[in-house]
């Protein structure tokens, strides 16, 4: 539920100690929109602390939330590469902490770091990998098992993450989301 990437946030920290690439360290607050879709930005994040939301809002506002990113995440990225507007905005949930770099030194490294530029296509081809399957099971199967599969993966989600996130990250109304989240209470309560 929470993708993390730690053995890149462990390098993109090295990178910043050496103090060589012009990488910054920022510090952003719970609801703090950090990039928001449909804009252009010059700058690459890497996350080194806290949890931040990656979604899409439609024309009426509703939010589809793609995934929480974790320690060692990127976001900013694509538009390295596409020099298009985002796509997604990213908001953060919790105090976050994330070390930025500029689009050009983002290249720069890409270009002459070939454990970098690993990292950064393992990381791509990760975030390819795990939408499918996700979007795949929610669909698939109701509320509940959503509900019962995001406890295994993340016990303590209802205490981190709103309702609403989570109801807009599984695809359902934020009433169905406590309708169930209330039928699998009584279940497991039951003699």
């Amino acid at each position: 539920m929470i993708r993390i990437n730690p053995e890149l946030a462990t390098y993109v920290k090295k990178l910043y100690d050496a103090g060589k690439h012009d990488i910054s360290e920022e510090e952003f607050g719970p609801k703090h929109r950090i990039i928001e879709q449909d804009r252009r930005y010059n700058k690459v994040y890497f996350i080194t602390e806290g949890i931040s939301k990656c979604y899409i809002s439609d024309e009426n506002g509703k939010e589809f939330i793609q995934e929480f990113l974790g320690e060692g995440m990127e976001f900013g990225e694509l538009e390295v590469f596409s020099k298009k507007y985002t796509i997604c905005s990213v908001e953060a949930i919790t105090q976050l902490k994330v070390l930025s770099i500029s689009h050009t030194r983002f290249n720069a490294l890409l270009e002459t770091d070939n454990h970098f530029n690993r990292l950064v296509m393992k990381a791509l081809a990760d975030k390819i990998r795990y939408k499918a399957p996700r979007h795949s099971y929610q669909h698939s199967y109701p509320i509940e098992d959503n509900i019962i599969r995001l406890k295994k993966i993340f016990p303590e989600f209802t205490e981190v993450i709103s309702k609403k996130d989570i109801s807009n990250y599984i695809g359902v109304t934020t009433r169905s989301l406590n309708r169930a989240l209330k039928e699998l209470k009584e279940k497991t309560n039951q003699p």
